[in-house]
């Protein structure tokens, strides 16, 4: 990550006070925090992996801020999704008494962010470096009010959040997956990167289902998905899917498997993806997935199960399916 906090605390005038707490927004693994106190700062970090990252390195994290959190400072690191990016902008100069600190790549929208911010406050410092920029103003919740993310937001039928995956609609990708699964997969099934639970809805109308495992690791889109599903059979896990371990071999592992880090296309997530499900299925398990036609993820199919195959498709995706994982214990 950039050194742009760094700069700006350093020779960019950027004067983050020397008591009361900071709160730190969406921090990414990696992301330089050492001119922070350690001591005084609360990280927001909804992300399991980055969160367990930042709490093994002694930081106070949690998933969201506490209700009623003050802070004397605030810092936003600029995720994807600008709407995601605005309320969290929101978010900071609600509970700051202070200065709240913007930073982010550009390629995330962030030199737009400054300027809709400057049509708003003052902007009281901003450096540019590093392919990204960062600026910092005086908190005002008044000024951001419109940016504050609702309670809930629904899409037909299902509440989703800004900033989770497929937030605005449900994903085409999904629809066809759901679209070509047989009614019956098994008793015992998870749903790996579930998301705000489209899949894992569809799953439940299986009577025949006894367990259903809703894998996340984004916890506000677990949080949609806990809204979504009100059935005894979901259990759900705030987990890493790729590191995820059920309490039984599974009979079957269904997934619309992510396939960029930040902004960069990288297939070895959604490979990821297969090789955990091959661990984690019964011998005789099977695993239904979705993905972009383009991506190849034939190769370590072959290598994780004995059959795979093509299923169903169109010109942008394709439906696999394979079965018997060569490693089926962990």
């Amino acid at each position: 990550m950039s050194m742009r906090l760094a700069l700006a605390a350093g020779e960019g005038g950027l004067a983050l006070p020397e008591t009361g707490p900071l709160v730190v927004f969406h921090p990414r693994a990696g992301t330089d925090l050492m001119v922070l106190p350690r001591d005084r700062c609360l990280l927001v970090q909804p992300f399991r992996p980055d969160y367990e990252t930042f709490a093994t390195a002694g930081w106070t994290v949690d998933w969201h801020l506490p209700a009623g959190q003050r802070c004397a400072a605030a810092l936003v690191f600029v995720p994807r999704a600008k709407r995601q990016a605005q309320a969290l902008i929101a978010q900071a100069a609600a509970c700051c008494d202070g200065l709240v600190v913007v930073d982010g790549a550009k390629t995330d929208g962030t030199d737009s962010l400054w300027r809709e911010v400057r049509k708003r406050v003052p902007v009281l410092g901003s450096l540019s470096k590093a392919h990204g920029r960062i600026f910092w103003f005086m908190a005002d919740a008044e000024a951001f009010a419109d940016w504050v993310a609702p309670e809930a937001q629904a899409i037909e039928g299902f509440v989703t959040a800004p900033g989770v995956f497929s937030a605005d609609g449900i994903d085409p990708a999904s629809r066809l997956l759901v679209e070509s699964l047989p009614p019956h997969l098994g008793a015992h099934v998870a749903d790996l990167g579930a998301g705000w639970g489209y899949l894992s809805t569809h799953l439940l109308q299986d009577d025949r289902l006894k367990s259903l495992e809703v894998v996340e690791a984004d916890r506000i889109a677990l949080s949609c998905a806990e809204q979504n599903i009100h059935d005894p059979r979901a259990r759900f896990h705030w987990a890493d899917a790729t590191r995820f371990k059920p309490d039984q071999p599974l009979d079957a592992v269904v997934m619309n498997p992510p396939f960029h880090t930040e902004r960069s296309a990288d297939p070895g997530l959604g490979q990821a993806f297969i090789t955990a499900a091959a661990r984690i299925l019964s011998p005789r398990g099977q695993l239904w997935l979705v993905a972009n036609r383009h991506l190849p993820y034939e190769t370590v199919l072959a290598r994780a199960f004995v059959e795979h195959r093509e299923v169903a498709g169109d010109n942008r995706f394709k439906i696999l399916q394979a079965a018997r994982p060569v490693r089926s214990r962990g």
